[in-house]
């Protein structure tokens, strides 16, 4: 039996096959609109993670569920070109996971999900050494009870985990204690403790889960993170969008490569934001993954959104009173 090769990366989590549809402007309850263009590609919140890490020099793996479709077929080959290691499970008779993308002419998406539950990852279905044979995992926490188990044998192998999650699915409060950076949607921290605030939600969560970082990123408003002393907080940078979809995948990605690389906290969220805006150039999930080096020169040429340009309030108390920028 080979012994499996230990990478840097392990992600367990969604894939699925997105079709994005441009339109110029949302359509109303009952309209009809014509739309300007379709496309079929590989996505999925923790599948392009991987990917993104992958591109940018480390060693990865991923571990999810498919059908046996096309679309599975798809996923396969792009793992295989990318790459990526690829621990594939497969639901025999049924199709794997797929998105209909609305974006409009400011490159905002709208997501419309399919996923049957034959491809749900089950706890039984992952082996240990797919999980401890790396120096970090990734995970998004919608199939939690196998997120839960993945992390659990990370903690114990110490091995550190990063979590994506957007929304609060059943058992995910023993996911989270096994989290070491909490990377959230901005309405996740809110939602989860009840707190108004959302430096006060951060706190909270850190506190209760014992998570070393919990953070939440906040769109054109760049990213806000409590460290459990103090918090940071870096502005997006400014870009001509074209689509925001894979934009948090992407920011995940830049946080485990600078976690791995070993940079200070406020270089990974400057480099995780600039990620994120570079995809946002393009069309697609993994449309505007580009090299390190196209990355940081963006960092070294692009300007930032100014406080004045900020919506969240709490994003505006934080900075003057922290000193993060």
């Amino acid at each position: 039996m080979t012994e499996l090769a230990k990478v840097d990366v392990v992600g367990v989590g969604l894939n699925a096959t997105d079709t994005t549809i441009h339109i110029a402007e949302f359509p109303e309850c009952g309209s009809k609109v014509e739309y300007d263009s379709e496309r079929v590609t590989p996505g999925g919140q923790v599948a392009s993670t991987v990917v993104a890490c992958q591109t940018w020099g480390l060693s990865t793996r991923y571990v999810g569920k498919l059908g046996d479709d096309d679309a599975a077929r798809l996923h396969a080959r792009e793992f295989e070109r990318t790459g990526v290691e690829a621990q594939l499970i497969h639901a025999a008779g049924t199709t794997s996971a797929r998105s209909l993308i609305l974006v409009d002419r400011r490159g905002e998406r709208t997501v419309m999900c399919r996923r049957d539950e034959r491809v749900v990852l089950r706890p039984e279905e992952l082996k240990r050494e797919w999980i401890v044979n790396a120096r970090a995992l990734h995970v998004d926490g919608h199939d939690t009870p196998a997120a839960t188990l993945a992390a659990g044998w990370a903690r114990e192998a110490g091995v550190p985990v990063v979590a994506d999650l957007d929304e609060i699915y059943p058992g995910v409060d023993a996911l989270i204690e096994k989290i070491d950076y909490l990377i959230v949607s901005r309405d996740f921290p809110k939602r989860l403790t009840g707190k108004t605030s959302l430096k006060a939600a951060l706190r909270e969560i850190q506190v209760r889960y014992g998570c070393g970082l919990t953070a939440a990123t906040l769109g054109p408003d760049g990213v806000m993170a409590w460290d459990g002393e103090r918090f940071h907080y870096a502005p997006a940078y400014r870009v001509n969008v074209v689509d925001t979809t894979g934009a948090g995948d992407i920011f995940h990605a830049g946080f485990i490569y600078g976690l791995l690389q070993r940079w200070g906290l406020e270089r990974q969220l400057d480099f995780s934001c600039a990620a994120a805006a570079l995809n946002c150039m393009h069309e697609g999930a993994r449309g505007g993954i580009r090299p390190v080096e196209a990355i940081e020169a963006l960092m070294a040429t692009t300007p930032r959104y100014e406080m004045d340009d900020l919506s969240v309030s709490s994003v505006r108390e934080v900075v003057p009173a922290e000193g993060a920028l």
